[in-house]
């Protein structure tokens, strides 16, 4: 069975090499609800903080975590809360 908490880390980590980096399935908080999937691995919230983001306003900085994620965003999760810092 695959992980995707370790699939979201593993790509943000090669994508911006950040100092801090925290990925959270929080699919048991939304079990029952629109989207939510038997065996969780739907609903994540992602804290970052890269040196990469430097030059990045808030929304910019979200588009770029949304697209390192584009096709687990097209798929397996269902909903990504996140917070990206720039250190």
């Amino acid at each position: 069975m695959y992980d995707m908490r370790q699939i979201i880390a593993d790509k943000l980590t090669k994508a911006f090499a950040p100092t801090r980096l925290e990925v959270i399935d929080e699919s048991a908080q939304h079990a029952g609800h629109a989207g939510a999937r038997e065996g969780g691995q739907s609903h994540f919230y992602v804290e970052i903080t890269a040196p990469a983001f430097a030059d990045m306003n808030r929304v910019a900085r979200q588009r770029a975590v949304n697209a390192v994620l584009a096709e687990e965003l097209t798929g397996q999760i269902h909903a990504l809360r996140m917070k990206v810092d720039a250190g």
